[in-house]
């Protein structure tokens, strides 16, 4: 009869499918008294590992490309025959450097195990063993682990079958293939991360996906909004057709609305030929337009236009045209103070919120910042050829502490930093590089709008107060303004009056500089 630690009674129980999984790898372990067991699931050229014990936590958010690592390539090709590396076996081994109970130091002689799995005839991933006494995996235990896999495969099938007609409670149902499951792919495209608040995010971006609705993606900067953008449109009806990513911030004031709606041959100077714009290219599919606060007004309204009625008119032409489009936007910015102002369109803004999706920023995902920089330590392992990279201690214990003001994509620059670092200091590539706090260089990292000096020098006693009460009447926003408002009278003034140079001071094209002057009130 099965026990309650016996995972054949937990095939007839209703668990999560982390919990199922996590529950299994935990078992192998006692089972087959080894150091580590891990469950790899296959996604094209990359191992992700779905379940595991023995090795650090961090290793969840790991990525190992197929072709970089060996003995997981080897165990893949056996095809369901489980695959031994003995004690003197001289391919490296992916997890150097991550077992728990040796963390930081290279795996002594040991053994090693695995086998492929299969899940309905196809390849599904990979479950690998690491002893650290040689001679663990004798012939019975070989044997055993032959045994167990069809346990394991039946435990996989159950966790999928679970996960399936949970999102088929949730989904609308599609039109056209809609037994075609959109997956999520791994690499620069995942959206990482086991936090209650993402996990919840995630799936209801998941149920939303299947309606036509505009969406607004509201977030920090670096909380990766464009990557929400590309699960929305992958889980939608309409993943099969194209997705057109438009940088509004980017699009000069002049051009902008030829860009979006296109232009006629002889619309204006330099229109030689009839041109599509961004809504003709994503016709059947999904527009992001990112940055979406920092469109022109004139170009504000032929977007609600095009949001009301489905037609676009190419600038220069007499008839407009129907769209089939789908819009997800997104912005850094509070939409609601640029309506206040003047600034954005308040029936825009009601249009393009129909549905608004806060993004929550990294400091309140919790352990999810660890297991995003276990997916960037790995890409620069393979990337600056290191045999293994990862934190110490003291490093995971300051990433927890910081703030995230940059988000995700500062963690990816910190980690980056702190490998090159380790490069430059002289490690030798084939060393298990472990990353102390003081190569992140958290520290040193100046608070975004805060000038160096302002950080370093603390305020007199006699006028923290005063200061104090004067900071709290105010917004960031409104700080932040005063700042580039000041700022650009200062390069005007500095250059007499001449706004083009004043751009190139201040590192921008010029009719942005004008753009951004008149939401701020510097007149020209």
């Amino acid at each position: 009869m099965p026990t309650d630690d016996d995972p054949l009674a937990d095939l007839a129980s209703d668990l999560p499918q982390a919990v199922r999984l996590q529950r299994l790898v935990t078992w192998l372990r006692t089972r087959f008294g080894c150091g580590a067991v891990v469950l790899l699931r296959l996604q094209e050229e990359h191992l992700r590992p779905v379940a595991l014990d023995g090795l650090v936590g961090e290793a969840l958010g790991r990525r190992f490309a197929v072709g970089q690592h060996p003995r997981l390539a080897t165990i893949l090709a056996r095809n369901g025959a489980v695959t031994c590396f003995d004690h003197d076996s001289t391919l490296p081994d992916p997890y150097d450097g991550l077992l728990d109970a040796l963390v930081g130091e290279p795996l002594p002689v040991h053994d090693c195990m695995g086998v492929a799995l299969r899940i309905d005839g196809q390849p599904w991933g990979v479950l690998t063993l690491d002893a650290l006494q040689t001679g663990t995996f004798d012939a019975a235990a070989r044997t055993a682990l032959q045994a167990c896999t069809a346990l394991v495969q039946a435990a996989i099938r159950v966790a999928r079958l679970e996960q399936e007609n949970h999102a088929l409670r949730l989904t609308p149902p599609m039109h056209g293939d809609a037994d075609t499951a959109a997956t999520d792919t791994p690499g620069d495209t995942e959206i990482m991360g086991q936090s209650e608040v993402l996990t919840r995010l995630l799936q209801e971006m998941k149920v939303v996906a299947g309606s036509d609705l505009p969406v607004l993606l509201l977030g920090e900067t670096g909380v990766g909004k464009e990557l929400f953008a590309r699960l929305l449109h992958r889980h939608s009806p309409r993943r099969h057709k194209p997705l057109v990513h438009v940088n509004c911030a980017a699009l000069p004031e002049s051009l902008a609305e030829s860009e979006l709606f296109g232009h006629r041959r002889g619309a204006f100077s330099g229109a030689v030929a009839d041109r599509p714009g961004r809504f003709e290219a994503a016709e059947g599919g999904t527009l992001f337009l990112d940055e979406v606060g920092e469109l022109p007004l004139s170009v504000q309204a032929k977007l609600l236009r095009t949001l009301q009625n489905g037609e676009i008119q190419r600038l220069g032409a007499d008839t407009p045209r129907r769209v089939n489009v789908r819009i997800v936007a997104a912005t850094n910015r509070s939409l609601r103070d640029q309506v206040a102002s003047g600034a954005f369109r308040a029936d825009l803004y009601h249009r393009l919120s129909v549905y608004p999706a806060p993004i929550p920023p990294l400091r309140e995902r919790g352990g999810d910042v660890l297991l995003l920089a276990g997916r960037f330590l790995e890409l620069n392992r393979a990337r600056l050829g290191f045999r293994s990279l990862r934190l110490a201690g003291d490093a995971q214990a300051a990433l927890l502490r910081y703030h995230w003001p940059g988000n995700v994509r500062e963690l990816e620059h910190v980690i980056s930093r702190a490998a090159l670092k380790a490069l430059s200091q002289g490690v030798a590539p084939n060393a298990i590089v472990t990353l102390p706090a003081h190569w992140l260089d958290l520290d040193a990292l100046p608070t975004p709008g805060v000038a160096p000096a302002a950080q370093a020098a603390p305020l007199a006693p006699s006028h923290a107060t005063a200061a104090s009460g004067a900071l709290s009447a105010i917004t960031l926003r409104s700080a932040v303004d005063d700042c580039q408002r000041q700022t650009i009278l200062a390069a005007v003034a500095t250059h007499h009056g001449n706004w083009a140079q004043a751009a190139r001071q201040l590192d921008l094209d010029a009719s942005n500089l004008h753009k951004l002057a008149r939401r701020l009130g510097v007149k020209a």
